[in-house]
């Protein structure tokens, strides 16, 4: 039995629901629907108190939800909230008759949910950020004109944007629709595409291919892609309606099953990373990346991680990539530039951190993006 959430706490999670139905979903009727119910019954919002203080999050209360539809689904039962999510076949648009069923739901799983609202994290692998991930490395390799990349995801989950240098990429002009760029036809065609939209100004032009010769993950509780329960967790983490994002996540899924991509456990991501530079070959740029993962870091473990790898990027060499949002990046680049696209629905700021030759580190915005990659403005 879970212990009554102070009713403060519950008027705070209240307030995160409404706040996320309002700003966060526009592309998700769905769960604009369910955060807006959540926000106006405390009871339903309290089951968030389970979580931990950082994953205290209307995503992770929405995944818990769909995973246990899922699970429910799987095992041959489909309760009536399942006509409401795509994702099990559903078709309806949200309506008054939607909250009747998610409150019989919520009440009948009541312990199934809060068990997974208080042991699982929002570990959603958004392969979309790819996209964007993958100019930046040819940006990178043509600049510096060292093609040999070594790289660590933080944060990685199930490791699947460590096959970058394997998905298939359409580039997309926002204001015409037209195809602008194509990664070569040599890429496995049962690689996932992700289409992205180029926003106006300048376009990813670089042309040089990363040669990723290593590639790493590490995460407070990685995920093995042969774990059918875990990747089902994975799945839940996406968004109900949008097909094509679980169509690629499948496939990148099938893929690193058969590349055992390696994945570690950390708890101390700052001794992570200086172990793995340790072991790195001189002639190797190596490039640690990290996508709205530092939103979960306290401030203490944020100010200790982003002092290692700043000296990582002025003493070792290494270069860091940065998806994250653009007003928290100000917290490790305190004048990171405006950019026309921050203003636009689940923004993120790509800072990168190069060695400037004179011991120090040398910043640019690379890119501002969608969150899972469905758009970009290039900057660099």
């Amino acid at each position: 039995m879970t212990t009554a959430a102070a009713p403060e706490t519950v008027a705070r999670l209240q307030a995160t629901f409404d706040r996320f139905a309002r700003h966060a979903f526009a592309d998700e009727p769905l769960y604009a629907a369910l955060s807006t119910a959540a926000a106006a019954r405390a009871d339903w919002a309290a089951l968030l108190a389970a979580a931990p203080a950082p994953q205290q999050l209307p995503l992770l209360w929405l995944a818990a939800l769909q995973d246990r539809l899922l699970e429910l689904v799987d095992a041959g039962q489909r309760p009536p909230l399942a006509d409401w999510f795509a994702s099990v076949g559903g078709a309806r648009a949200p309506d008054a008759t939607l909250l009747v069923h998610l409150g019989d739901f919520i009440a009948a799983q009541r312990d199934a949910l809060v068990a997974r609202i208080a042991t699982r994290t929002t570990q959603t692998n958004e392969i979309g950020r790819c996209a964007v991930l993958w100019p930046v490395l040819q940006q990178l390799a043509q600049t510096s004109g060292r093609r040999p990349i070594a790289l660590l995801d933080v944060g990685c989950s199930a490791g699947l944007n460590l096959g970058v240098d394997r998905w298939r990429y359409r580039y997309v002009d926002d204001a015409t629709g037209a195809t602008i760029a194509t990664t070569p036809p040599d890429r496995d065609p049962a690689a996932p595409e992700i289409a992205c939209r180029v926003l106006a100004g300048a376009r990813p032009s670089a042309t040089a291919e990363p040669e990723i010769i290593g590639r790493s993950g590490i995460d407070v509780r990685p995920v093995s892609v042969d774990d059918v329960a875990e990747v089902r967790w994975l799945r839940a983490c996406l968004w109900p309606h949008d097909v094509e994002r679980r169509a690629r996540f499948d496939a990148a899924v099938a893929i690193a099953r058969t590349q055992r991509w390696p994945l570690s456990t950390t708890r101390d991501a700052a001794a992570s990373v200086e172990a793995w530079l340790r072991d790195l070959p001189d002639d190797v740029t190596p490039v640690v990346f990290n996508s709205w993962v530092l939103q979960y870091f306290d401030a203490a473990l944020l100010r200790r991680h982003v002092d290692a790898m700043l000296a990582a990027v002025a003493r070792r060499g290494a270069v860091w990539i940065s998806a994250e949002d653009p007003t928290r990046s100000r917290t490790w680049w305190p004048g990171k530039p405006e950019s026309t696209a921050d203003g636009l629905p689940n923004a993120t700021s790509w800072t990168l951190a190069r060695p400037d030759g004179r011991g120090g580190v040398a910043w640019s915005l690379a890119a501002t993006s969608h969150a899972h990659g469905r758009w970009m403005l290039h900057e660099a």
